[in-house]
């Protein structure tokens, strides 16, 4: 049993819940609950550390097995109450946390080249709040999205708060983080055929009357500033959502949702 807050294992998951630095340093991140644990895929578990008792109690048996039967190897580590609240980020910790490797994706995955299915993309750029990220990766997931493409100066995917906001989708969404947007968004249009849309005031068309049977992708830009010019110019088209009232703009989760739910919408009726 790990005793001591001391301890170099100890130390290294504070750090890798607190510094997104160290995240990408050792391309690993911190799972943290039980049910989150159990979504982890086997092969990406490196260890996983449990409270004090919890792997003598019915629920921990079950848990445990669950976890050896998809990762036989991995390595399981009892921590004790006051050490394991101290590497926890959440208020009322479960008492399980895992280590977890980061996936590799390429651009050909997010755009469902292998599945055969025209691409269905959400582009992110400097996206802030967490929960909206965790949001549109698990709204991605819902609506069937082929993946996300997420740029550089954006909130930390792998951050505590945005892989529980995902509810388990970042292991099953294929997802790149990007340097050069503009350059990727180009790439997009020119050698992938993909139309890339945007909800701009300049758009003259309601996001439901215009067709994304094709190959699509939806720009969503930082909750208070949008897109900014050099992205938004990019697009292939701009479209409006229709507002009530004196909103100006929706919520950068939920704008992301409609356009995903009605491509899945058109593309099932078709």
């Amino acid at each position: 049993m790990i005793t001591s807050t001391n301890s170099n294992q100890i130390k290294n998951i504070i750090a890798l819940n607190k510094k997104a630095r160290e995240r990408k340093a050792q391309r690993l991140f911190v799972v943290e609950g039980i049910r989150a644990v159990a979504e982890v895929p086997g092969e990406l578990l490196t260890a996983v550390f449990c409270v004090e008792g919890f792997e003598n109690s019915p629920e921990g048996r079950s848990f445990i097995k669950e976890i050896l039967d998809k990762a036989p190897d991995v390595v399981i580590e009892e921590v004790a109450t006051n050490v394991f609240k101290a590497m926890s980020d959440t208020v009322t910790p479960q008492g399980v946390l895992a280590l977890v490797k980061m996936q590799e994706f390429t651009l050909e995955d997010v755009l469902g080249i292998k599945q055969a299915k025209p691409a269905h993309l959400v582009i992110l750029e400097t996206l802030q709040d967490p929960g909206n990220m965790g949001t549109i990766i698990r709204t991605a997931e819902g609506a069937g999205a082929t993946g996300v493409i997420i740029n550089s100066t954006s909130v930390d995917l792998y951050s505590p708060k945005v892989v529980r906001s995902t509810m388990g989708s970042i292991f099953r969404v294929p997802h790149i983080i990007v340097q050069d947007l503009a350059g990727v968004i180009k790439e997009l249009e020119n050698q992938y055929g993909v139309a890339v849309y945007a909800a701009h005031l300049k758009g003259y068309r309601y996001y439901d009357e215009m067709d994304f049977t094709g190959p699509s992708a939806f720009m969503i830009g930082n909750e208070g500033n949008g897109l900014s010019d050099e992205i938004s110019e990019l697009a292939t088209s701009y479209l409006k959502i229709p507002m009530e009232g004196q909103l100006e703009s929706l919520n950068a989760s939920v704008a992301a949702s409609l356009l995903m739910y009605e491509t899945h919408r058109q593309r099932k009726n078709r």
